[in-house]
């Protein structure tokens, strides 16, 4: 059984953890103060490492990405890295270059859908915004930095049921003329520039702050309720962004409790739900790289691959009550049940017997229970970093994850005992 009192501020820290980190640039700055805090050092990609004394280090790329690893003083060809992968990015709305747009004196914001969002969800929500500025200062440098209103500040309404009658029978969403979110009403011959909106905010949450211009933005919208524990027995998390936030948070968490005189490396990647394929994608180079710089003798580095192992985290859909039909009976994961292997003949998944036989032991090893998730055979499966990063750099990979609902949706849940339970079997994995 898991200790109550253990658990209990573990999930707080997961909730303050989803709570700060509305994008991904938010999230890598919340991981940075904890990797600081940890005794981690910060390491520039442009800057020249030479050979690494042993120690704890991370790096980070275009402000979204981080890899953080421990380096003790060993021979990596033999030693080889254990290594767990996620993913910083969630799907959302994001504000467009140039978003204006007044109709009936109300001003909206034109948004892309990033990522396959459940749009549905996202009406009638209070709605804030976040993510990064870059600017011009008063020496005409450019600059970056983080924002975020925090406050409600904009809505999307829904359409009056008396004005759509058929529309509990069949919705469909235009992103397009649908989704531009309400943001204020404006008096007549009235007009706002969303850049100047951004300059007043920074001004206003960093009056330090050098900022002449705003030049561009990665803006996204975000629900502002707080993530929370619910359930009469608090059998639950309900949250935004648990994927897949939650793994990066236990990744971290298991990555400073490992052992020092371990090869560990976390790496947490951006724009996983739109493919990985940019700088800070897991098909990117940032991993390779790293890797590449801490073992460069070509020989050395290819026995140092195959002494590796990868833990891919991505969640996991868990069988729904009032939609079991949709999973395979015998492959349908359950809240507060365990972690889940997740496997696809079809290699959309990169688990294998290998890999699944190795983590099967290593939660038996530890009284955590293991579940399965293989998707129906008539339906298309969905895919992570793992079969990626495995065909990239060919080391041993698996996926698991935790179960959840409505993945995707605005809002997610998960249960309140799996996060725990994969932690523990992630810091043994470290160890």
């Amino acid at each position: 059984m898991t200790d109550l009192t253990d658990k209990t501020e573990f999930n707080q820290n997961l909730l303050r953890f989803l709570d700060a980190s509305p994008t991904p640039f938010h999230a890598v700055e919340t991981m940075r103060f904890s990797l600081d805090e940890q005794g981690f050092q910060f390491l520039e990609e442009k800057e020249a490492w030479g050979k690494l004394a042993a120690g704890r280090y991370y790096v980070t790329r275009n402000e979204s990405s981080i890899l953080a690893f421990i380096l003790p003083d060993v021979d990596l060809a033999a030693t080889g890295f254990h290594m767990v992968g996620t993913h910083t990015d969630s799907p959302c709305l994001q504000v467009k270059p140039r978003p204006e747009k007044v109709s009936h004196t109300l001003w909206q914001l034109g948004v892309e859908v990033y990522g396959g969002a459940l749009l549905n969800p996202w009406f009638d929500r209070d709605l804030s915004m976040a993510g990064r500025v870059s600017y011009l200062d008063s020496h005409q440098q450019i600059k970056h930095t983080l924002i975020d209103f925090k406050k409600a500040i904009a809505t999307i309404p829904s359409l009056a049921i008396h004005l759509d009658r058929e529309v509990n029978q069949s919705r469909s969403i235009n992103p397009q003329t649908h989704l531009p979110p309400v943001v204020m009403q404006l008096a007549k011959g009235e007009s706002k520039d969303f850049r100047d909106l951004l300059l007043a905010q920074v001004k206003q949450q960093q009056p330090a702050c050098d900022i002449a211009k705003v030049l561009d933005y990665e803006i996204s919208l975000y629900d502002t309720q707080n993530a929370a524990i619910i359930g009469l027995k608090d059998d639950f998390i309900s949250s935004a962004r648990l994927d897949n936030l939650l793994s990066c948070y236990v990744g971290l968490n298991a990555l400073v409790k490992a052992d020092h005189d371990k090869p560990s490396l976390l790496i947490c990647t951006d724009h996983e739900e739109v493919g990985s394929m940019s700088t800070s994608g897991a098909q990117g180079s940032l991993l390779e790289s790293v890797l590449m710089r801490l073992c460069p003798d070509i020989e050395s580095h290819h026995r140092m691959i195959q002494q590796s192992i990868m833990i891919s985290v991505d969640n996991a859909h868990a069988i729904h009550p009032n939609f079991a039909d949709k999973h395979d009976a015998e492959h349908g994961p359950k809240l507060n049940h365990g972690p889940v292997i997740k496997s696809n003949a079809n290699q959309r998944y990169a688990t294998n017997s290998e890999t699944s036989a190795f983590f099967r032991q290593l939660c038996e090893q530890l009284d955590v229970p293991v579940q399965d998730f293989v998707v129906r055979s008539d339906m298309a499966c969905g895919s992570t970093i793992g079969p990626l990063t495995a065909a990239a750099l060919g080391v041993r990979t698996l996926d698991i994850g935790v179960p959840t609902f409505g993945m995707h949706s605005i809002r997610e849940l998960a249960g309140s005992q799996d996060a725990y339970m994969l932690d523990k079997a992630l810091t043994q994995f470290f160890r």
